[in-house]
């Protein structure tokens, strides 16, 4: 089975040749991320070299997807052949979601 993931994800990179840098992240998104990801997320914008990741649902398919930043990130500038430095997560609502944010103490 991966040898047959290896083998599509060859051909993708080959034909995503003509289009440009984020309809390349876009067509490449669900095969990096896979479906049930995908199902919940779109690359939407380019800044650069950082990618923004539209995800609808709970907040636990943002705090898995940020989990998996490092390897989303090269796999999806392997298949894309967009050099990313980092994925920006957003939900739905447009509303940032920081790597790092606090979590709030429920005892102040």
């Amino acid at each position: 089975m991966q040898q047959m993931r290896d083998l599509l994800r060859s051909s993708l990179v080959k034909s995503l040749g003509s289009l440009g840098a984020l309809d390349r992240l876009a067509v490449a998104w669900p095969v990096v991320a896979g479906h049930a990801i995908a199902e919940r997320s779109s690359v939407t914008e380019l800044n650069g070299r950082v990618a923004k990741v539209v995800v609808s649902g709970d907040a636990a398919w943002l705090d898995q997807m940020r989990r998996m930043t490092p390897q989303l990130r090269g796999d999806l500038s392997k298949v894309s052949g967009v050099a990313l430095t980092d994925i920006l997560f957003l939900a739905a609502d447009a509303t940032p979601v920081r790597r790092s944010r606090p979590v709030p103490d429920p005892h102040v």
